[in-house]
């Protein structure tokens, strides 16, 4: 018998505040992250906005929410509010 395995995707989680949550369904989180300059060993800050679905319009303005990656939903949302934290 042949033995059968199935791989499971391992999915990119992030941690951000909202910053806006105008849109229906949607929200829009900043994700503040940490690099390092490779010549000079400095860190500095970057941050991205993300379009995140929220399906109950929870979420709101200064949460700290946790998402995660997701099948399109539409041209900018690519990203599922798992949880929020106020």
């Amino acid at each position: 018998m042949e033995k059968v395995t199935t791989q499971t995707k391992q999915l990119r989680t992030f941690t951000g505040t909202v910053v806006s949550a105008g849109m229906q369904k949607t929200a829009t989180v900043k994700v503040d992250t940490m690099k390092l300059n490779a010549k000079y060993q400095k860190k500095y800050s970057v941050s991205k906005k993300y379009h995140v679905h929220d399906e109950k319009s929870a979420a709101k303005v200064g949460d700290v929410v946790t998402f995660v990656e997701c099948r399109p939903l539409s041209k900018s949302k690519r990203w599922r509010l798992i949880s929020i934290k106020q």
